[in-house]
C-alpha cells in the first residue's frame, strides 16, 4: 500500500460509497437513528484502524458488516440499554387521522422488529435486508448455518406474531 494520503483517500472513497447503506442496516438493528450513527461511526473507526490489513486479507464489506453486528450486540449488553420506555407517543398511534398508510406500516414494522431479540434481529436483517445467503450470514455472525436458519425462523415467527400475520400466511408456503 502507498502513502497515508492514498490510504485515507481509499478509505474515504469506501466510506462515501457504503456509509449510508451501513447506517441504514444499523438503524434496522437498533431502531434509533442516533444510535445507528454511533454504531456506524464505531464500525468505520475500527475499519480505518484495520484498513491496510483488511484490504489484503478479506473483502471489506464482509469485515465492516461483521464489525457493525458485533458493535451492535456489544451495545445491547450495556446495562443502560436494558431500560425500556413505558409510555407510547400519541403521534405514533396507528389510529391517528394525521398518519399515512406508508408511515403507519413502517412504524408497525419497526415496532415489531424491535420486539425480536437482538441475535434473531441481526440474522433477519442480514438475511432479508442485506440479502446475504445463509452461509454469508453465518460467517458474519460467527455461527453455524443451522443456527442462522433456526434464528431466522424464530425471528420471522416473532415478527409475524407481532404483526398479526397468521402462521399459514408465511412467504414460501403454498
Amino acid at each position: 500500500m502507498g502513502s497515508g494520503t492514498s490510504r485515507d483517500q481509499e478509505f474515504g472513497d469506501y466510506y462515501a460509497a457504503r456509509g449510508a447503506s451501513l447506517r441504514a442496516t444499523a438503524y434496522l438493528l437498533c431502531g434509533d437513528w442516533h444510535l445507528a450513527d454511533d454504531l456506524t461511526q464505531t464500525a468505520f473507526t475500527k475499519l480505518y484502524l484495520a484498513w491496510p490489513r483488511i484490504q489484503r486479507k478479506e473483502p471489506v464489506d464482509r469485515y465492516v458488516r461483521r464489525t457493525l453486528l458485533r458493535v451492535f450486540l456489544d451495545e445491547r449488553r450495556r446495562p443502560w440499554r436494558r431500560e425500556r420506555p413505558t409510555a407510547e407517543f400519541a403521534d405514533l398511534d396507528p389510529a391517528s387521522p394525521a398518519a399515512t398508510g406508508r408511515v403507519d406500516d413502517r412504524l408497525l414494522l419497526r415496532r415489531a422488529l424491535a420486539a425480536v431479540p437482538a441475535r434473531q434481529r441481526a440474522v433477519v436483517v442480514l438475511r432479508f435486508w442485506e440479502d446475504l445467503s445463509v452461509e454469508e450470514t453465518a460467517e458474519v455472525l460467527g455461527i453455524s448455518p443451522g443456527t442462522v436458519k433456526s434464528q431466522a425462523a424464530r425471528g420471522l415467527e416473532t415478527l409475524r406474531r407481532r404483526l398479526g400475520v397468521p402462521d399459514n400466511a408465511s412467504v414460501g408456503k403454498e
